[in-house]
């Protein structure tokens, strides 16, 4: 959690009992577990939410059950040992898991209606049904269907695959074993029959099998340690307790009798509400209480709980759903594409049924003697009609015939060819050594293969900060103390270590430290006065050190004498912060649920932690209430510093405030995150206040959270300002060279951070985002007014450039108070108008909300493609806004790649990613549709010229399986190949380029002046494949069945031929697609002629024997090709595009370089 930022974190509200002394002293003696954790969180939903909300909304199917009160239809009662009464009533899942799709007799009837949503496989299905009835035959039975077969199995074949795998490990998870309470003894029992209220046992290192309720662990405070990676993907350990009136039961010995009340399941991970009624007392159960199905316990020798979801009702389960799926814009444009194609076809079937209609009249009185028509059937004794029933009848059954035999104007093989492809993208994708991160040995996640070209289009970036741009490893750089700035330059130290038991104890990360303020701290706190600086750099550390909810964790090294102290947490910046005050002298040793020992300065303390309310989004600060070794009780307070001075008692230290406020606002310009410390001393009075409003708090049924949140509300107040921290997050490698490429591209950069608006313009310089020549628009306002009139200036203002023609110089700064009042509201459109004419877009202090809300911005408004990129929790909402989502594998989880479409390991990457990668998919895929629509319609229109001369009978000369085999074998394989492996420009042209990447912007590879430029060309073509060797052959005795086999030979030469003519670069995979596709073909057409049975038996033999077949076979290669080649050539010398001019550069590259010339690019064409 980064306290800086407007992330979703849990508040997780520890209390203990202690007892108080008539003396007025506070002394600890028994220590509950009690606690109570209050959440917000981002909604996952599909449901509109209100992006102007600086709250979280809620998701009223699930996320927000926590949140409401627990009543008797919402309630789940689970008996403890007791699972036959707790599923007397209502009987609750078992932990049987299946993430399997499908079962053995499911398979086929669900995996054919899921394919069959697809609406080409309907139209194709429907072709094959018609050409089953007799009076529509056109092809073989057998061969209509074939073509459907072979994609329907391919498709089939591979999600078995897919699900055997998925079968095969919910085997292994179901058949687990575990150890269960079965009469009063702990049994080994398969996890698949584990039920709703039964006690559980699991040791160090085991995974859950269930959500449980803690009840005991081996820690006596009943502290647990879990590793929630399995989960969440986050590696640090959490703490979750056992309630204090359960600890010290033996489930062996004695039995635990109690009914637990909470709420239905739901997928809401962060969050539980609960009562627990045991031994007449009512017990209130929180996020802190329970285990998650696929957490790990580490640390902690066992612990015991009761199972409370199981199976499919699990958190775990609830949330295996996955992101929601995206559609390429390619694909979206393609369908545009084959619904004219689908036009077209429609017009020629029309066509040839009209003229058949015509033809029919006009030899109505020829057709009982017409030689191929025959109207009578004279070959039974009473004569009566012969295949004809009448005029309507017989135009109606061509068209329908027509649409049979044309039926591959629609490429069935295009939509198998494109997953193909993208696999084999993301393939080389997922294996580019350049986007493999050494840090986290991680490499690119291909988690989306429907949107792989997307990343060629892409032309707004929306970016968080925090982990994302920086590497979310905090440092700790300066403090401000009692008003004192302590900024001076730092050095290494030895690092500060203590001796336990012979050993030596180090933190396990050094710090660069303060010399002046080093002496100081080890002065201590024993000096007279209380306004000692001592005292306060006292107070400083020890908050740091206490403050907080990390663990220590010991670590061993090779040297026996020496062990590492590895603080372990949820957030990067408590980390930095207690290893920086373990560096100046106060190191944590211990934490336990009811307190922490601190090392200072050599000296060992024990802290009573008598209270604790965690960071949540709404008060943007923690406190924690500490009972001092010498009876006294402090509230310790650090937070953001926008909540932290509201509740500051100024009246002591004015001075000081302002002082902390200079120093703040000078760590904030050169891009440090800032914490603001407070402390004060509670009477008895006051604590015993407190302590009672927060028991009855966390006791309470309904409204618990609103109650906790106001205890600590009324807790933190009128505090005494200790000082500041300042942390950096240091840029990661490669950033600013990264934005100033992405810049080059025509790509636009926005950053939406939830730091400060300081912060956040120092990093934007520091990334070189943001330039010393810009003009910032900034807008911090706090009303609707105010914010309409600055976006009113700001429009003026941009106006003013639009004349000067330079409106790269515009920055926007905006923070989330000012879109409180923008979004989801009429100003939206301003905001907009005025966003979309900045070069650089900056929001700070904006909720997760907030975020997915500018995304939409921009996304409904625009055709744009729009790329959001970030690694925590609150970028997921803006991750599955954007048309493309990335996570990044960083320090505060793995909710983002969960949600993401694509991974990787730092932002640099994201050069690669979209300027090479991005580059070659469009390219590639845009070429592959465009050819599959040419090599498909070039057949169709040579049978098209065939009808018109066979007197519209849809007779074909070439055979039923050369039909069915073009668009699956023939053709198939190569345009899938080059699709995969041809490069337009090498990787070092792109990179060295950026500008190259505005041809996917500008759609340059696929629109529809290419698809009319495709189809003018296929006419072409058709007509010389057809009419070259008619005339050749004109009143010649050769047959159908010959000239067939010419016009398939000659469709498959020339459509491979065009291929190669367009491959940039040739490999021998590309060879032995192109010409081995040829000689396929030829193989097969001779294999057909040789088979008796079959029309046209060995008339390729006879055809191939003359001469004049080679010549029509050459002919029609440079009748068809010249006019394209020509074209082409004139078009790339008079008007070349940016990618042809690269293409000479490289090919010339060393003669520019010699000559010290610069390559000029086309002007941007928007």
């Amino acid at each position: 959690m980064n306290l800086d930022d407007s992330q979703i974190v849990n508040d997780n509200s520890q209390q203990q009992s202690p007892n108080t002394s008539s003396q007025g002293e506070i002394h600890s003696k028994s220590w509950s577990a009690n606690s109570v954790q209050e959440l917000s969180f981002v909604n996952l939903g599909s449901k509109r939410l209100s992006h102007g909300s600086r709250g979280g909304a809620s998701d009223p199917e699930g996320f927000s059950v926590s949140h409401r009160e627990i009543n008797v239809e919402d309630a789940r009662l689970v008996y403890v040992n007791d699972a036959l009464k707790t599923n007397e009533r209502f009987e609750f899942a078992g932990n049987s898991i299946r993430t399997a799709k499908y079962s053995v007799f499911s398979f086929l009837p669900r995996n054919l209606f899921e394919q069959f949503h697809r609406v080409a496989y309907i139209y194709f299905l429907i072709i094959a049904i018609l050409n089953q009835l007799p009076q529509l035959a056109v092809f073989g039975r057998g061969a209509s269907i074939l073509p459907l077969s072979i994609v329907l199995l391919v498709t089939a074949i591979k999600d078995a695959y897919e699900d055997w795998r998925r079968h095969r490990s919910d085997r292994i998870e179901n058949n687990r074993m575990s150890s269960v309470l079965v009469n009063d003894r702990f049994e080994q029992k398969k996890c698949k029959d584990i039920q709703v209220g039964e006690i559980i046992k699991f040791s160090a290192d085991d995974t859950i099998p269930s959500d449980i309720v803690l009840l005991s662990t081996s820690d006596p405070t009943g502290v647990a340690y879990i590793q929630t990676i399995n989960l969440d993907g986050e590696s640090n350990l959490k703490t979750r307790y056992a309630k204090q009136e359960t600890l010290s039961r033996t489930p062996e010995k004695d039995r635990i009798n109690g009914v637990i009340k909470c709420e239905k399941p739901n997928r809401n991970i962060y969050g539980f509400h609960a009562t627990m009624e045991i031994d007449g007392k009512h017990l209130s159960l929180g996020p802190s209480n329970i285990v998650l199905r696929g957490c790990v316990l580490k640390n902690t020798n066992w612990a015991i709980g009761v199972v409370v979801y199981a199976g499919r009702e699990t958190k775990a389960m609830l949330n295996s759903s996955g992101a929601p799926s995206k559609r390429s814009r390619l694909e979206t444009r393609m369908n545009r594409e084959i619904i004219l194609l689908s036009i077209f076809l429609v017009a020629l079937c029309t066509a040839v049924s009209i003229c058949a209609g015509v033809w029919l009249i006009r030899y109505e009185n020829d057709l009982e003697i017409l030689q191929f028509y025959r109207l009578k059937d004279y070959s039974e004794p009473q004569v009566k009609n012969y295949n004809y029933s009448g005029l309507g009848v017989e135009v109606f059954f061509t068209f329908l015939m027509s649409v049979i035999v044309f039926q591959i104007m629609i490429p069935i093989s295009l939509y198998i060819s494109m997953e193909l492809v993208r696999v084999g993208q993301a393939y080389f994708m997922i294996r580019d050594d350049k986007m493999y991160d050494e840090s986290s040995n991680s490499r690119f996640q291909c988690r989306a293969l429907n949107i792989n070209e997307d990343l060629g289009q892409i032309k707004y970036v929306f970016s968080d900060k925090t982990g994302t741009l920086t590497e979310n490893k905090m440092e700790f750089k300066h403090a401000s103390i009692f008003g004192v700035d302590y900024s001076g330059e730092k050095t290494d130290s030895d690092g500060y270590f203590i001796q336990v038991n012979e050993q030596i104890w180090r933190p396990k990360m050094k710090v660069k430290v303060d010399m002046k303020l080093l002496e100081l701290s080890k002065i201590g706190n024993n000096v007279k006065g209380s306004d000692s600086i001592s005292k306060r750099i006292h107070d400083f550390f020890l908050s740091l050190a206490a403050c907080n909810t990390i663990v220590p964790i010991v670590v061993d090294t090779s040297d026996p004498t020496e062990k590492l102290v590895d603080y372990q947490g949820e957030s990067p910046d408590e980390q930095a912060l207690v290893y920086a005050a373990a560096a100046y002298g106060f190191m944590l040793m211990e934490r336990t649920s009811g307190h922490i020992v601190i090392d200072i300065q050599g000296e060992r303390q024990r802290f009573n932690v008598l209270g604790m309310h965690e960071f949540d989004s709404d008060r943007k600060r923690m406190s924690v209430i500490l009972g001092y070794p010498n009876g006294t009780v402090k509230v310790i307070v650090k937070g953001a510093d926008t909540s932290m001075f509201t509740i500051i008692d100024n009246s002591f230290s004015l001075d000081i405030t302002r002082a902390t406020e200079s120093h703040l606002q000078a760590y904030s310009s050169i891009g440090l995150r800032t914490l603001v410390v407070g402390i004060r001393e509670l009477s008895v009075p006051e604590f015993q206040h407190w302590q009672s409003a927060y028991e009855t708090a966390s006791t309470a049924v309904n409204g618990r959270v609103a109650l906790l949140r106001k205890v600590a509300v009324n807790l933190e107040n009128n505090l005494e300002i200790v000082g500041a921290s300042a942390i950096e997050d240091r840029l990661q490698t490669g950033v600013p060279e990264a934005i100033e490429s992405l810049r080059k591209a025509d790509i636009k950069v926005w950053v939406l951070t939830g730091d400060k608006q300081e912060t956040a313009i120092s990093i934007g310089y520091s990334s070189r985002l943001l330039t010393s020549n810009m003009s910032q628009i900034v807008i911090n306002c706090n009303s609707k007014i105010s914010c309409g009139k600055s976006l009113e200036d700001g429009l003026i203002t941009c106006r003013n450039f639009v004349v000067s023609d330079d409106l790269t110089s515009i920055a926007l700064v905006i923070d989330g108070t000012s879109l409180v009042y923008i979004l989801d509201t009429e100003l939206e459109e301003k905001l907009f108008q005025l966003a979309s004419n900045c070069a650089v877009v900056v929001c700070c202090r904006v909720a997760p909300l907030q975020k997915a809300g500018i995304v939409a911005l921009i996304k409904n408004r625009t055709d744009d493609m729009t790329l959001a990129i970030g690694d925590g929790a609150n970028d997921v909402s803006m991750i599955q806004m954007a048309d493309v989502g990335i996570g990044i594998s960083g320090q505060e989880g793995r909710q983002a790649v969960m949600a993401s479409d694509f991974a990787m390991g730092q932002f640099r990457f994201l050069v690669p990613l979209l300027l090479v990668h991005g580059h070659w998919n469009y390219q590639r895929m845009g070429y592959m549709i465009l050819y599959n629509f040419y090599r498909n319609a070039v057949f169709v229109l040579v049978l098209f010229w065939y009808v018109l001369f066979t007197g519209f009978t849809l007779t074909t000369a070439i055979t039923e399986w050369s039909s069915v085999l073009y668009s699956v074998l023939y053709t198939s394989l190569p345009t899938i190949v080059i699709a995969i492996l041809d490069k337009d420009l090498s990787r070092r042209s792109l990179l060295k380029y950026p500008q190259l990447y505005g041809a996917g912007q500008r759609h340059e590879r696929y629109n529809a002046r290419l698809f009319w430029l495709t189809i003018a060309d296929t006419f072409w073509q058709s007509i010389v494949v057809f009419y070259v060797p008619l005339f050749a052959y004109w009143k010649t005795d050769i047959d159908g069945s010959s000239v067939g086999d010419l016009w398939t030979l000659a469709v498959v030469f020339l459509v491979n031929i065009h291929l190669g003519m367009d491959v940039i670069r040739w490999s021998w995979v590309s060879h032995v697609s192109i010409w081995g596709s040829i000689f396929v073909t030829c193989v097969c057409v001779i294999a057909i002629d040789v088979i008796p049975v079959l029309p046209g038996y060995w008339a390729i033999f006879d055809l191939a024997s003359k001469g004049s077949f080679w010549i029509c076979l050459l002919g029609i290669q440079i009748a068809a090709i010249v006019p394209r080649f020509g074209i082409k050539m004139f078009m790339q010398h008079c008007n070349p595009s940016d990618i042809q001019i690269a293409r000479e550069a490289e090919k010339f590259g060393n003669l520019i370089e010699s000559t010290n010339q610069e390559i000029e690019m086309n002007t941007t064409r928007r």
